[in-house]
Formats: C-alpha cells, sequence, structure tokens
C-alpha cells in the first residue's frame, strides 16, 4: 500500500482536523488489512465490518488524489516569480523599467494562494520535514541576531527584502511542488536560464570582460547531465549534454576559481555515484577530463588557479584579501558566538568594510555558531534523502528518472557546498531551490515507490516503525508491504 503524506516525516506544523490518523479500531483494521495480504495464512477476524474497511479506503484515496492535485494555483504563481526572479524580464524591455518590484508583488500573491490552498487541503500552514524546522530556525536566528547588530536598519533592510523570502518561497516549494512534472518544469526552467547566462558569459569574456553567475551554472551541470544519461530521446540527450558542455566553457571563462573547485567537486560526486560498478574506471575517466579540461581551458587559467595555492601570485591581491577576510570572520564568530554581531552586519568589523567571500563564516560570524550548524544540517540531510532514493533504485528500470535525478541533485549540492566557501551567499536563492528540489523529489519517490526496508539502519524510519502496537497478537512490522 502506497504511504499517504501522513506516514511519512511531513506532518502539518498545525495539524488540521481533516488529516487526522485514524485511531483504535479504524488504524487496526488498516493495518490488518495490509498485513494479512502480505501473508499466506489469513488474519483472524476483526469486529469492524466491510463496509468501514471501503470507507477508510475510500477516504485515502480522496486524500492521495487531494495530494497530487493541490496547489496547482500555488504552483504557477510560484513558476512564475521563480521566471521574474531568474529571468529579471524589466531588465531586457525598457517599458518594463518601473515594474522593478514585480517579483515582490508576485511572491505575495504566491504567498496568499498558498496559504489558502494549503488550508483549504491540508487543514494546516506547512509540512513538517526536517529542512523545514532547519529554515525556521535560521529565521529565528537572524531575528536574534537583530538587536546586537551596529546597524540594525542594515540588517532588518538584508532580513525583509532577501532573507525571508528565500525562507518563506522555499516552504512553497516544498509544499506546492507535488507532481513529477512540476519538479522538472522548474529545473527546465533554471536550465534555460543558465543557458543564457552562459551565453552572456562567454560573449563577456570574447569583449574582455569577466562574466559572473558561476554558482548557477556549477549546480546546474549535473542537472543537465543526469536528464540527459536519464532521457531516451537522442535529440534530449543531445541538446542536455550540449547544455552542460556549454556551461562548463562559462565557468572557465569567468575564470572564477571557487566555481571551479566546485565543478570538480560536483564533477567527482557525480562520476562516483555512476559509476558505481566500475570506480577505478570512472576515478581515471574523471581524471583524464580534468587533464584535458585544463589543457584546453584558456592559458591564463592556469595561472589563476594556481593562486588558490599561491596567493603571491595573484597580481590583483583578491586572493590575499579574502585570506584576511576569512581570518577575520573566523575571529569574529569567535568572539560573539551565540548570535553573532548581526545578520549584515559583518562589514562592520571586517577590513575595509568587505564581506566575508565565505558562506559558513558568514552565517556563524552574523547569526552565530549554532546558526552556521543548522546552515550546513540544511544542505547535508538532502544529501541523506537522495541517497536513500539512489540506493533504492539502483538497477530498477522503472525508477530510472528518480536514480539519476537523485544522483545529479548529490551532485548539485556538493558543488554549492564547495563553492559557496568562496562567496557570501548564504542568504540568496541557490541553496533554498536545491534543498527544495531534494526534498520534492524524496515526497514524491515515497510516494510512488513505497520503501521495502531495504535501506540502511537508522537511514530512515517509518513513523509507525518503534510502535509496539499489537493486531491480533502481532507486532507491527517495521516496514509496510507494497500492494502496487
Amino acid at each position: 500500500m502506497p504511504l499517504g503524506p501522513e506516514s511519512l516525516d511531513y506532518p502539518g506544523v498545525f495539524r488540521g482536523r481533516k488529516r487526522e490518523r485514524p485511531q483504535s479500531d479504524d488504524f487496526e483494521l488498516r493495518r490488518r488489512s495490509d498485513t494479512s495480504t502480505s501473508r499466506d495464512d489469513p488474519a483472524p477476524p476483526l469486529n469492524s465490518s466491510s463496509e468501514t474497511a471501503a470507507t477508510v479506503a475510500a477516504t485515502d484515496q480522496k486524500s492521495s488524489s487531494l495530494n497530487r492535485r493541490g496547489h496547482l494555483a500555488t504552483f504557477v504563481c510560484l513558476f512564475l516569480f521563480s521566471f521574474i526572479l531568474y529571468v529579471r524580464p524589466y531588465e531586457f524591455f525598457p517599458g518594463l523599467s518601473s515594474f522593478t518590484s514585480m517579483a515582490f508583488y508576485c511572491g505575495v500573491i504566491t504567498l496568499a494562494i498558498y496559504a489558502f490552498s494549503q488550508l483549504s487541503i491540508e487543514g494546516n500552514l506547512t509540512a513538517r520535514p526536517k529542512e523545514i524546522n532547519l529554515v525556521l530556525l535560521l529565521g529565528v536566528a537572524a531575528l536574534l541576531s537583530m538587536p546586537l547588530a551596529a546597524d540594525k536598519g542594515d540588517a532588518w533592510k538584508l532580513f525583509s527584502e532577501q532573507f525571508v523570502k528565500a525562507l518563506v518561497i522555499f516552504i512553497v516549494l516544498v509544499n506546492a511542488v507535488r507532481t513529477e512534472w512540476r519538479l522538472r518544469l522548474l529545473l527546465l526552467l533554471v536550465l534555460t536560464v543558465s543557458i543564457y547566462l552562459s551565453v552572456n558569459a562567454i560573449n563577456d569574456y570574447r569583449l574582455g570582460l569577466f562574466g559572473t553567475g558561476e554558482f548557477d551554472l556549477v549546480t546546474m551541470i549535473p542537472i543537465a547531465v543526469v536528464l540527459g544519461l536519464g532521457g531516451r530521446n537522442p535529440l534530449k540527450k543531445l541538446i542536455y549534454f550540449g547544455a552542460a558542455g556549454l556551461m562548463v566553457a562559462a565557468v572557465v571563462v569567468t575564470f572564477s576559481r571557487g566555481g571551479f573547485i566546485g565543478l570538480v567537486a560536483a564533477g567527482v560526486m557525480l562520476v562516483r555515484r555512476l559509476g558505481r560498478k566500475n570506480r577505478v574506471a570512472t576515478t581515471g575517466a574523471l581524471v583524464l577530463t580534468v587533464i584535458l579540461f585544463l589543457a584546453l581551458a584558456p592559458g591564463a587559467y592556469s595561472g589563476r588557479l594556481s593562486t588558490i595555492f599561491n596567493s603571491g601570485g595573484d597580481l590583483t591581491g583578491s586572493s590575499s584579501q579574502r585570506t584576511e577576510v576569512l581570518k577575520r570572520s573566523v575571529w569574529v564568530a569567535l568572539r560573539y558566538p551565540l548570535f553573532g554581531v548581526g545578520i549584515g552586519n559583518f562589514y562592520h568589523h571586517s577590513p575595509r568594510n568587505l564581506v566575508t567571500h565565505n558562506a559558513y563564516t558568514q552565517v556563524a560570524s552574523e547569526m552565530g555558531i549554532a546558526a552556521m550548524v543548522i546552515y550546513i544540517m540544511l544542505q547535508v540531510h538532502p544529501i541523506r534523502r537522495l541517497r536513500l532514493i539512489e540506493n533504492e533504485s539502483y538497477s530498477k528500470p522503472e525508477q530510472a528518472r528518480f536514480y539519476y535525478l537523485s544522483i545529479g541533485l548529490q551532485a548539485s549540492l556538493v558543488g554549492f557546498m564547495v563553492s559557496s566557501f568562496f562567496g557570501a551567499v548564504a542568504y540568496q536563492w541557490y541553496v533554498y531551490y536545491l534543498v527544495a528540489y531534494a526534498v520534492s523529489l524524496h515526497r514524491l519517490f515515497i510516494i510512488k515507490f513505497p520503501l521495502q526496508g531495504n535501506h540502511e539502519p537508522g537511514f530512515w524510519e517509518h513513523p509507525f516503525a518503534k510502535k509496539k502496537t499489537e493486531v491480533g497478537h502481532q507486532p507491527i512490522p517495521a516496514s509496510l508491504p507494497s500492494h502496487s
């Protein structure tokens, strides 16, 4: 029997009466129905009638249907918001220059529709996977840091105009992306924008300028690769692989050292996970790819990368400057370990009013060391979810699309985690969209393909696994049988 959302780690923060779990006889009837069909011997007779079982089954089917169809209007607005956020149409059409706040207003409309839909369908404000709790804790940490800020206006401005929006949209993403096509549509949107950014970066390099946007590109390259691997249409494969190559070229021409290191980390993760049957060959292929990559890169690129280990070789002085700021941010984090110096206020304590250029010390110095731990957990926990999907779907053709996408998102998260060590991006959208994709994919997978218990101990525990409730003097099994 497929697991409904109430059986996962997604209960509502404020539970509504409509979605309460059946109690006593109804619950025992449902468990007996599941366990009896999974054994050769018949189950002992129940006192409840067969009509009650039919009613419970009909209720479950209706709830599952609502979960699949829910939040369509929310998703349409969310997609439009994401389009405005990434594409910024007002920068292309002068006539829209007066609508620079269109993303804000679209976000407000999205949130209003979401709140109405969520309360109507689920009877609560949000599902409650661990990532939602971590995001809420980050928001609390930001608020607690404000009284200590040297410039409380700056702290509030960054929180209200950027950080809280990322947190709220993350919550909407987790709850509204309920079907595979919604998840793929968002991925295709970001992939299309990444292709555009890549073309711009290459053109800027041709004009003698340095482009930006390596964080977007590093996180989208693995996704483009796995979409190509998981597809069957040769033309689509060619498009996806071509897009991945274009984005790699764009990362190179930005001359970003953090982007290069993040790209290597994502590549290692991608190759290692995809090459489970022959790790030696895949690792050798990765090393050969890196060598060819460096050989074909622009002449000044290898010199730029050498400054990672030799900051004195950087004639611009940016490498030594970032090292100095990094050391200062660590000192500030240790000096103010509880609540930091206030969100957005590190520059008051840094040399020459510079930002940290490191997402982890950015959070630690501005919101406290505990907030940094929460921020790291927010990125690590989704990887555990994705590893579960990878292990469950390995060598199962009908689950191949989940297998490839789970590996691609793992590589994307690892690439971001490494790249963000060289950028103050903790309050920006990048990681929150990635984590939301991972949580949504996990939810879709365990609803479509109920877990069979062949996962790592402690890696996933069903909510009923620890219960010793007896039905007909037999314990409830730790894993639910599937009758799909």
